[in-house]
């Protein structure tokens, strides 16, 4: 009996028609880590799961990849849903994924961890970058649904507590997948064109899908960019989103963000009567001291007599002019006995004064004094100095010197 022969296309064709049959492996999830992750630029994710004993192939196509919140990493655990089928092209079976989901934790969760890792590294987080919130603003822009409970509370404690602002409401919607491209867009057009002081963003409580769109990463990185302060304010106190750590200030709730963005006129009125009290009891205690200071001068004896002061400046006067000629005296009388000393002394020293003695001063014609006979010519003139006159003379003769 003769056998059938088949094409390697025809087995593969049979192998998937009995798969693509079978119930259980049409519809199935499938738990498992993650090995060999890619990503390509198509879109299709490609990557394995397995076990302790085992490995399975699985594709994820774009379409259905555009719809996970995280993104998947080697070694996560997850399940996967989808079907079991044969690639004809090499004859091995493989998992279809439809979906996936994180085992353990919520997808959500998964993704919300991911990302605030992800802006964290990246420094959008960081405590310098935040701006202070004005004390005192005149426009304060409020992003939210106009719908929503939480705008009538902002707008009630707002306009109770500081009623001098003016508030710009945008409306945007809170949920949803086109919210965090309107809240976005809704922080940009504030920053455009000047529309508040601060901005206070948010919405009332849900759940975690329900304040998805406040965990988008377009959202985070505007937030980030805004020149202007803001205010994040989603949810209740145990509800925590990316946009409250990327924001400036992050409010429990969004009537305390309304809290946090004004002050209350109220107290602020109490505090500047307090200011004005002090300043009044201190302007008159200052007045009181000043006035009792006016008294104390008023009884001194200069005002009551003013020649007193006069005459004590002039008794003043005379003793230190009394106590200058004084010392001018002493230092005249030093002088003196200084200088009739020195005169003493150059008289003393003075050829003149040896003259008198008997003595003479021998000079040539030149006025040379001549000191030796060795020097004096026959016949040379020579002017003689006494004491009482002077005498001119020629010399006839001459004794002693060298011979």
């Amino acid at each position: 009996m003769e056998r059938s022969v088949f094409t390697v296309s025809q087995v593969n064709q049979y192998l998937k028609a009995k798969l693509d049959g079978d119930r259980l492996l049409s519809a199935l999830s499938v738990r498992g880590e993650i090995s060999n992750y890619k990503r390509y630029p198509s879109g299709h994710h490609y990557f394995s799961l397995k076990d302790a004993d085992g490995a399975l192939r699985c594709v994820m196509f774009r379409s259905a990849a555009q719809r996970l919140r995280f993104l998947p990493e080697n070694g996560m655990k997850v399940v996967a849903r989808g079907r079991i089928s044969v690639f004809p092209r090499d004859g091995a079976y493989q998992l279809y994924a439809e979906g996936l989901i994180p085992d353990g934790a919520g997808e959500l969760a998964v993704a919300f961890e991911q990302l605030k890792q992800k802006l964290l590294e990246q420094g959008l987080f960081d405590p310098s970058h935040k701006k202070p919130l004005p004390r005192y603003p005149e426009t304060i822009a409020l992003i939210t649904s106009s719908a929503g409970a939480a705008v009538h509370d902002m707008l009630r404690i707002l306009n109770a507590r500081w009623p001098l602002a003016q508030i710009n409401l945008l409306p945007v919607r809170v949920q949803g997948a086109q919210a965090p491209a309107e809240l976005a867009g809704a922080l940009r057009y504030v920053n455009r064109f000047s529309l508040g002081d601060v901005i206070i963003i948010g919405r009332g409580g849900g759940s975690m899908e329900d304040l998805w769109a406040f965990n988008d990463e377009g959202l985070a990185r505007a937030i980030y960019d805004s020149r202007i302060p803001v205010i994040s304010a989603v949810g209740h106190e145990p509800d925590v989103t990316i946009s409250d750590f990327v924001a400036d200030v992050r409010a429990a709730t969004p009537s305390n963000a309304a809290e946090l963005a004004v002050p209350d006129w109220q107290e602020l009125s109490q505090r500047l009567d307090q200011y004005a009290a002090r300043l009044t009891a201190a302007m008159a205690g200052r007045l009181e001291w000043e006035r009792g200071r006016l008294v104390r001068l008023s009884q001194h004896r200069v005002l009551a007599e003013p020649a007193a002061a006069i005459r004590l400046k002039r008794q003043a006067l005379d003793w230190q002019q009394e106590r200058l000629l004084s010392q001018m005296q002493r230092l005249l009388q030093t002088r003196r006995s200084s200088l009739s000393a020195l005169s003493g002394a150059l008289d003393a020293m003075s050829p003149l004064k040896v003259l008198s003695r008997g003595y003479s001063l021998t000079t040539d014609e030149s006025g040379r004094v001549i000191k030796s006979v060795e020097v004096i010519d026959l016949g040379q003139k020579l002017h003689l100095r006494f004491a009482d006159g002077s005498v001119d003379c020629i010399a006839m003769k001459k004794e002693g010197g060298k011979p």
